[in-house]
């Protein structure tokens, strides 16, 4: 995310309102509930593809959302909290290759798709609420995971590479496209998913939650 091409694509705000899931039909887990309830929000073009998505999903398969919208300051401190870590792991690289690695991980705040309502992390869930096994825990980093985490991560037991084909299918079909270190974030709208789509422009920018 941190590549000077996604950086490169302008931006072109549509305006779209930030929305509520919870209020449309989705279940939205609580891992990173907020006050202000700016967790469970998205732009309205990102929600009625998540609707279409879940519309895809297998009979008694259903979307988890667990994090829509984030705040430009708390993405910073996101940003700023991995590149610490990145700091006292690697004390020998320098400011730019630091940059790249969190990057990998945790949106540049500038660019964030999460702090323009254009991203999501999602996951699946039985009928009954129970998470499907998609080989790691959604937010788990490359180091924790041992790459485990990438979309296409070689070794997954048969049960989690099924799951995550599910859901890659559902939300590719939406329109959504995956970050690929992340197999839970997906995104419309902003400037990745412009670049992935080759589109000339972003239609979502960093916005505040009124």
């Amino acid at each position: 995310m941190s590549d000077p091409s996604v950086a490169a694509i302008p931006l072109r705000e549509c305006g779209q309102d930030l929305v509520d899931v919870r209020a449309h039909g989705l279940k939205a887990d609580d891992r990173r509930h907020d006050p202000a309830g700016a967790f469970a929000h998205v732009r309205q073009g990102v929600l009625t593809r998540l609707l279409y998505a879940q519309s895809l999903l297998p009979a008694g398969v259903l979307l988890l959302f667990v994090e829509g919208y984030r705040p430009p300051a708390l993405q910073r401190r996101y940003f700023e909290k991995y590149s610490d870590e990145l700091i006292h792991a690697h004390p020998d690289w320098s400011a730019a290759q630091i940059r790249a690695a969190a990057g990998r991980f945790v949106s540049p705040p500038e660019i964030a798709p999460h702090s323009a309502g254009a991203a999501v992390d999602v996951t699946l869930t039985d009928h009954r609420g129970r998470e499907l096994d998609m080989g790691t825990r959604v937010n788990a980093n490359p180091e924790e995971s041992d790459g485990a985490c990438y979309t296409d991560a070689p070794g997954l037991g048969a049960e989690a590479l099924t799951n995550r084909t599910t859901l890659t299918t559902a939300l590719s079909a939406a329109g959504l496209v995956n970050y690929p270190t992340e197999w839970w974030h997906w995104s419309y709208g902003d400037r990745y998913w412009a670049l992935k789509t080759e589109r000339p422009t972003a239609r979502y920018g960093p916005v505040e939650l009124p």
